[in-house]
């Protein structure tokens, strides 16, 4: 064949392998077997091989992998890749449904979707073409895994059909069927690898291996559900599914329309027990208000979207026998009473721990040594006692007596009045806390130095090099080479050793050294201030500009922003009022750490519109509706989703759907066109 030929050769062949890849794992229709699939693709790697000028990135050869990573790069979502409210009772439906209703006022349809249990992804596609696929992450970025998606062969790589945007996010979940499951785990039992405890898990970590071609072995699936953005081809989320699976994707087929509450209620009894008969893991039901009209006018929470819940079925629950009770010193210095367990299968794992909380929970439970107690999995993760079998209690049997003393350093307990926990007050002393407080302080919502970890942690603090946050910036290659550790793996109980080398005592220091650049409010999160978590810090940092300020704010000045309530108000005065805390932000200040937040995240150009609350609906000439929020964010305005009478105006564009329109008027809400925001502003 002349190379015109070889490329026409190679575009019919993927498109035919395109087509039986469709048919077989979407549709599971296959026309040809596997032996003559396998010829269609052997001829095409074959061609691609000897004429590598003419693949293309959506060549089907790109489902069998190959490419090794190095790592995942992190990338923001255009979306916040919100999570879902969680419910467990009709009643709590009936709640949503009423306040649907409320702000809606008109009638309602919902769908109703099986809620799988695996990985949820974001994959983008520019002119039919898949571009990009992220994790869930944090919400606000996630892993680049686009390599290892493409391994996925029930995902389109280049789009069928027509009517698709030209360019657009479509979210959904990456699943291990229980067919694959079974199969790799018995090829690790076979290699003499410990089994995987669950599909989700196995679907978690294949979508994090670093080689593309091990990834393909795993056979994983994935099914997709929602297309965020707004999209005005389409009235309704189910006419969106429908165009998705027109396009190439894998959609459910269980997917249905409910008019009423008994409609919904009769596909939760359903699938309630028809669940353990899919061939893959459900965890509920997800019912989400169908109008994309509708779905504006209730518009998002900080965390989820309020047209949209989950209903997560009742948790899987067994009875085993409290071996015995262990106590936990955490970073904070609580002490958390964990129960040993005699090991037990539930939900697809071996449970041989769960969680008693605290004393307070040990005396409801009034569990004893030798118990037969009913162990459940709290959202279906974290096992937990939640009673005992009484009638299998031992005679001999004595109730559980609360330490007094902290199991690592003796230190008496103390508890706060109102609170239910005990505390050892050691915070410089305590080995658990010193070193919790160093790995909360590397974490990579925190200060992100990721060459460092638990197991290095351990070495530099055994060694007398680390024993606060500041100390890490006082490591020289001198004190770092050669240090090593041998300790016992939990995954595979065999003998491992960590040692410091050349490349590994480079990758510690030149990530401390990438730590000086992070911003003010993740050192602030990094310092580990009781109650200050990720978001409280950022609005403390923003709000207050430099750590100086920060130490000077009274009780008052902090409750007056935003989401500061008195209990962090006071933890956060504690914490700045200890000479020794002052004396670590000097050292972090001295070594280079930033405790001033960069102009570029501080909102910059004016307060215009401080005190204004926004409804932004519709399309704009001159701008998105995400530069728009951005403006009003920029000078001191909010945004919101849903207009009430606490909205100042709605910013009106075309094809704005009318009922928030009527609502606006009803309510007494000015509305903006587009030239009259600009003008307002100036």
């Amino acid at each position: 064949m002349d190379t015109l030929q070889v490329k026409q050769r190679i575009a019919a062949l993927s498109d035919e392998i395109r087509k039986h890849n469709y048919n077989y794992y979407v549709l599971s229709m296959p026309v040809i077997g596997d032996f003559e699939f396998d010829l269609l693709l052997e001829e095409l790697i074959r061609l691609e091989t000897d004429y590598p000028e003419f693949i293309e990135p959506d060549s089907p050869t790109q489902h069998v992998g190959g490419g090794i990573a190095k790592e995942f790069q992190q990338v923001q979502h255009k979306y916040p890749m919100l999570s879902l409210g969680n419910t467990y009772s009709e009643e709590e439906i009936r709640d949503f449904e009423e306040r649907i209703h409320k702000i809606i006022g008109d009638e309602v349809e919902y769908v109703c979707e099986l809620k799988f249990d695996g990985v949820a992804i974001g994959l983008t596609y520019r002119q039919g073409i898949l571009v990009q696929a992220i994790t869930r992450g944090d919400g606000i970025q996630g892993d680049d895994v686009t390599t290892n998606i493409k391994t996925v062969r029930s995902i389109p790589l280049k789009l069928h059909g027509q009517g698709y945007p030209e360019e657009f996010e479509i979210r959904g979940e990456i699943i291990l069927p229980h067919a694959s499951f079974g199969k790799i785990n018995l090829q690790r039992i076979d290699n003499g690898d410990e089994p995987f405890a669950n599909p989700r898990n196995a679907a978690s970590g294949s979508l994090k291996m670093l080689d593309s071609a091990e990834v393909a072995n795993r056979h994983l699936d994935g099914f997709f559900y929602y297309i965020p953005g707004y999209h005005p081809a389409f009235k309704s989320h189910y006419e969106c599914l429908t165009a998705a699976r027109s396009w190439g994707f894998k959609i459910s087929d269980y997917v249905v329309r409910c008019k009423t509450l008994e409609d919904i209620f009769d596909y939760l009894n359903t699938w309630n027990t028809a669940r353990y008969d899919l061939p893959f893991d459900i965890d509920g039901i997800v019912i989400k208000v169908n109008d994309l009209r509708q779905q504006e006018m209730l518009g998002f929470t900080a965390k989820s979207p309020r047209w949209a819940i989950a209903y997560k079925f009742k948790a899987a629950q067994v009875t085993t026998k409290l071996l015995s009770v262990a106590f936990q010193v955490g970073r904070t210095g609580a002490i958390t009473p964990v129960a040993n367990l005699q090991p037990v299968q539930l939900a697809g794992t071996i449970v041989k721990r769960a969680s008693l909380h605290n004393a307070g929970i040990i005396a409801s439970l009034d569990v004893r040594i030798g118990d037969t107690v009913f162990v459940e999995k709290g959202g279906e993760i974290i096992p937990k006692i939640v009673g005992v079998d009484l009638d299998q209690r031992p005679v001999d049997a004595v109730p559980l007596t609360f330490i007094s003393d902290c199991p690592e350093c003796g230190t008496a307990l103390v508890r706060t009045e109102g609170e239910s926990a005990w505390y050892c007050t050691n915070e410089t002393g305590c080995p658990p806390q010193i070193k919790g407080k160093l790995e909360h302080f590397i974490s990579r919502k925190a200060m992100n130095i990721d060459s460092l970890g638990e197991g290095k942690i351990e070495i530099l603090f055994d060694n007398g090099l680390v024993h606060h946050c500041a100390d890490l910036y006082d490591l020289t290659y001198d004190r770092l080479i050669g240090l090593e550790k041998t300790y016992e793996s939990t995954e595979d109980k065999k003998e491992k050793k960590i040692s410091f080398r050349e490349k590994t005592v480079a990758n510690i220091l030149n990530g401390i050294e990438a730590s000086k650049k992070v911003s003010f409010d993740h050192v602030l999160y990094a310092l580990g201030i009781r109650f200050v978590g990720e978001t409280v810090a950022k609005k403390l940092a923003t709000h207050f500009i430099s750590v100086e300020k920060l130490i000077d704010a009274d009780f008052n000045e902090l409750i007056e922003v935003e989401e500061i309530g008195e209990k962090i108000a006071q933890s956060v005065r504690a914490w700045f009022s200890e000479p020794k805390n002052l004396e670590l932000i000097n050292r972090l200040k001295a070594a280079g750490i930033r405790f001033t937040m960069d102009e570029s995240l501080v909102p910059p150009i004016s307060t215009r519109l401080t005190g204004f609350t926004f409804v932004v609906s519709g399309v704009f000439e001159k701008f998105s509706r995400d530069e728009l929020k951005k403006t009003i964010e920029a000078h001191g305005g909010k945004n919101t989703g849903s207009i009430s009478a606490k909205t100042s105006y709605l910013l009106a564009g075309e094809n704005m759907g009318p009922e928030k329109r009527k609502k606006a008027e009803k309510l007494g809400v000015p509305i903006l066109s587009e030239s009259e925001f600009l003008n307002f502003l100036q």
